[in-house]
């Protein structure tokens, strides 16, 4: 059984950093692309950064620059790393793992291709 569990969400002013965190348990293909969405109500989910099992990796217009997805393969720990958060990315983060993959991701993460998911966890940003 599959489960994924994000942590590290909080409240913080602007400017603020935060390392969110996500477990995947029970997940049995050692290559993969592993992703961070966001979603705020009314709004579609948002693809934000993806690391893939060869260490490549893919970011939004929005958090390149700022964000910075890693992995620790050990024990499928990943982590996004945000820096000079805005009250713009204030939403509910979610991590995301697909039933199968090549090892590799698109250019443009699409929610429709993944299939595990975390309950996320929510990040707000004041201003």
């Amino acid at each position: 059984q599959v489960q994924v569990v994000e942590s590290g969400g909080d409240s913080v002013q602007t400017g603020g950093s935060l390392t969110l965190s996500c477990v995947v348990s029970g997940y049995k293909y050692d290559r993969y692309c592993l992703a961070w969405f966001r979603q705020v109500p009314g709004k579609e989910r948002e693809g934000v950064a993806g690391i893939a099992s060869d260490g490549s990796t893919r970011y939004s217009n929005s958090a390149r620059g700022r964000f910075t997805v890693s992995q620790d393969r050990s024990n499928h720990q990943f982590s996004l790393q945000m820096n000079n958060l805005t009250p713009n990315d204030t939403a509910m983060y979610y991590c995301a793992a697909p039933a199968s993959g090549g090892g590799y991701c698109y250019s443009v993460l699409d929610a429709n291709d993944f299939h595990y998911w975390g309950q996320g966890t929510q990040v707000t940003v004041s201003s």
